[in-house]
């Protein structure tokens, strides 16, 4: 699946969309909105790449961030939903990783998490990519259109 078939799909299913990164810098929100008519189901993004706006405009607690990092399956969680909430969509998708070139947080180079919010439910998925950063962004985006895919077509 790339942004031309997820374009398609949501589309034909009615939902909206919206994105929360970090690592990926909005490289999600400009894939989608590469494609004509992406205005009929995306609306919006959200760029939160420093730690202060993680909590200032998503609302993560320091105390969250302090536990388990910024590059954390909590955190990816939390980003979704409360991306979901802000942005007023059926489904959100949020980046939080390390794309390196070197350590962050003692969490390796490629360690990356991906969440989706939809209907009432996020799931979060936790990835080891190899690559340079550019392919680290690349390979995570690429997963989250075939994530998104998969969780469209399993509950509509």
């Amino acid at each position: 699946m790339d942004s031309v078939g997820i374009n398609k799909l949501f589309r034909e299913k009615g939902r909206t969309l919206g994105s929360v990164e970090s690592f990926t810098g909005g490289s999600f929100a400009k894939e989608i909105t590469s494609i004509s008519g992406a205005s009929h189901f995306f609306k919006g993004a959200l760029v939160t790449y420093a730690t202060e706006e993680k909590n200032r405009l998503l609302g993560i607690s320091y105390k969250d961030i302090d536990e388990f990092g910024v590059v954390s399956k909590e955190v990816a969680g939390q980003m979704a939903s409360n991306g979901k909430k802000l942005l007023n969509v059926d489904y959100c998708v949020s980046f939080t990783g390390n794309a390196g070139p070197s350590a962050m947080e003692d969490k390796p180079v490629g360690e990356i998490h991906i969440g989706i919010a939809f209907l009432d439910t996020t799931r979060v998925y936790s990835y080891n990519l190899e690559g340079s950063r550019n392919e680290i962004q690349e390979k995570a985006i690429i997963i989250a259109f075939e994530l998104l895919e998969s969780l469209i077509l399993e509950n509509n």
